[in-house]
């Protein structure tokens, strides 16, 4: 079956106001330290770039004892941060839940791309990282096997690597080595123009 075949047989896309692409490996693989490179590269290439990550961790960018805080403890289910330098909006989800993709991706503001990290079940173009020397790499399938949605694979080599995870499907390898490789493929995927 082609790629276009198992594309049209997948679940609907999420629907996004700006291109999209998603990274998804197993923890430590190196997905954080590759959308570093590719937003480094990117930007230099005059693209606006920005990221939703997903994190499995309770966390809190916040710091007790602070006026914010103290709004979000005393029930303000939205506070508003803002400086000279940035502003960060916080809000509290208590008992709701977690924001859907399509949600999440409707509240950035105009960009050129967005890159999510994580949300390995998202239904948006994904790439999977994988890596011979990660232990739970080698002793699991990969996910592109089974997720449609995952458009390329990257890892370190890429084709020509000597150690390559089995893979049934027929997308494009990529060097994960090769930053310039990966954000051509990232920007194709997302189908955005070259600038």
């Amino acid at each position: 079956m082609s790629q276009s075949q198992t594309q049209e047989n997948s679940p609907a896309m999420a629907k996004s106001p700006w291109p999209v692409v998603g990274f998804v490996a197993y923890s430590g693989t190196g997905k954080t330290t590759l959308i570093e490179q590719l937003i480094t590269y990117l930007t230099d290439c005059a693209y606006k770039v920005s990221v939703i990550k997903h994190t499995h961790h309770h966390f809190d960018i916040d710091k007790p004892g602070k006026d914010s805080y103290r709004h979000r403890e005393a029930g303000a289910s939205e506070v508003l941060m803002v400086s000279d330098q940035r502003w960060v909006l916080m809000h509290e989800l208590r008992q709701s839940a977690e924001p859907t993709m399509e949600e999440q991706l409707s509240k950035l503001s105009p960009c050129d791309l967005v890159i999510v990290e994580g949300f390995k079940d998202a239904k948006i173009p994904k790439i999977e990282l994988w890596r011979h020397e990660h232990d739970e790499c080698v002793a699991n399938p990969v996910k592109a096997n089974q997720d449609n949605f995952i458009q390329a694979i990257a890892y370190p080599g890429g084709i020509d690597a000597v150690n390559k995870p089995d893979l049934t499907r027929d997308i494009p390898v990529l060097d994960l080595n090769n930053i310039e490789e990966v954000a051509q493929r990232v920007l194709s995927i997302a189908g955005v123009l070259a600038k």
